[in-house]
């Protein structure tokens, strides 16, 4: 499949401009493991927040945007694509990256194979 290139420029401007969570999760755990993760790769028509395409992995931060009407049906719709790829997809609330960070770091190395 031929990516598109609004996509990639998007998936850029994502990487230049992450939230203080993906920050946090980036530069305190994802960065330091011995796998590789991708910030803000695109899958077929997605941008996802941190890929290890190795592990078949993904992980989603979501801010307060995810909670509103009809934003959780298109998550649900988003997780089924990316779990027929073969992909497992993780889910964090930004809440949970500021106030549960070991918990949140210990449950993605629990879905490592490592």
């Amino acid at each position: 499949m031929k990516l598109n290139s609004n996509m990639l420029k998007n998936s850029r401007v994502l990487r230049s401009n992450q939230t203080k969570e993906e920050k946090k999760l980036w530069f305190q755990f994802l960065n330091k493991l011995p796998v590789r993760f991708w910030r803000q790769k695109v899958i077929e028509n997605y941008i996802v927040d941190f890929c290890c395409p190795k592990q078949k992995l993904i992980i989603e931060l979501d801010g307060s945007q995810h909670y509103w009407d009809g934003h959780a049906e298109k998550d649900v719709e988003r997780d089924n694509f990316l779990n027929s790829l073969g992909y497992t997809v993780l889910r964090y609330s930004n809440r949970q990256v500021n106030s549960e960070f070991k918990s949140v770091c210990a449950d993605i190395y629990s879905h490592l194979n490592i």
